[in-house]
């Protein structure tokens, strides 16, 4: 089932954030376990970057002051690492009891630092990226985003996901979208299923990717970031996808910059499109798109096959 949801305001600004909520909430019947976004705001420069991470899961809670230990000692670890890596977060907030935002400048190897902080029991980043902001917990689509303050978010565009959950547990780690780790700014909602998911992960692995995750949509991410890594283009990587990865699948994919949409050859998982000339979006059902638009609009479902890119 699951719900996904993308949009992207050309050449400006807007209320990501407040739109996405609403896209979301409108989908909340397709997955109500979790909800996800992938917000991308302004860029904040070469060496300066935004991290999302949490340190437990909202269950953990119940377990009152032994689990609040561990949360501080978790965190006082993640700043320790930092400093020996001679980074020093310029803006350190707390987003929940359990999960942070760090804004922060670092010149070294982004994946070292990654690497690094991945280390430490309990921890889990979720992005770290120039514009990039991933936020995922448990509940639908206004429960997080009241909870992590996300109408007032301003950016260019934004993925969303709200889950069913089929086969893995309910909680943060298994819940969408997914950051292309250790990759800058590339993140992927995605509905359906992949077929060759293990041929394809053991291939990245063996040069060196690494997951967060036995989810295939995180496959999608980090393949898509691997192929761009090597010179292909955003569109290039997702056409190559729609070959050499197998299922049915609708994916949405970000980067800092670009909105992508792919569907495989059967076009069995749904989207519905919707493009002016200062916005775009793209989601499971049509009436996600109408939740942000007060006049009466024109929409249309992509083709079998079908790859597209939009810039910012």
């Amino acid at each position: 089932m699951c719900g996904i949801a993308g949009l992207l305001h050309r050449g400006r600004g807007g209320d990501i954030g407040k739109e996405m909520t609403a896209m979301l909430q409108s989908l909340k019947h397709r997955g109500p376990d979790s909800t996800g976004y992938a917000l991308y705001g302004e860029t904040k420069g070469a060496n300066r970057y935004v991290m999302r991470f949490k340190v437990a899961e909202q269950d953990d809670l119940r377990h009152g002051f032994k689990i609040r230990e561990q949360i501080n000692e978790r965190r006082a670890e993640v700043d320790h690492r930092l400093r020996h890596l001679n980074v020093k977060p310029a803006e350190a907030k707390e987003a929940t009891d359990y999960a942070f935002k760090y804004v922060f400048e670092y010149s070294g190897e982004l994946k070292k630092l990654v690497d690094n902080l991945e280390e430490i029991e309990g921890v889990e980043l979720l992005s770290i990226g120039n514009a990039l902001e991933l936020v995922k917990d448990l509940g639908d689509a206004k429960t997080v985003s009241d909870q992590y303050k996300l109408k007032a978010f301003h950016g260019t565009h934004a993925l969303g996901h709200t889950r069913m959950a089929t086969e893995s547990d309910v909680d943060i780690r298994s819940a969408h979208p997914y950051w292309a780790y250790p990759f800058n700014d590339v993140s992927v909602v995605h509905n359906g299923q992949l077929t060759n998911y293990w041929n394809n992960r053991r291939e990245l692995e063996r040069r060196g990717s690494r997951f967060m995750s036995n989810c295939d949509s995180e496959l999608i991410a980090v393949y898509l970031a691997d192929r761009m890594n090597q010179g292909d283009t955003l569109e290039d990587a997702m056409r190559r996808s729609i070959e050499e990865l197998d299922g049915v699948f609708t994916y949405l994919v970000a980067t800092s910059d670009s909105l992508g949409m792919a569907k495989d050859t059967m076009a069995a998982k749904p989207m519905v499109l919707y493009e002016g000339k200062e916005l775009v979006a793209l989601a499971s059902e049509e009436v996600a798109i109408r939740s942000i638009f007060p006049d009466e609009i024109e929409t249309f479902d992509p083709y079998e096959g079908d790859v597209r890119v939009w810039q910012n």
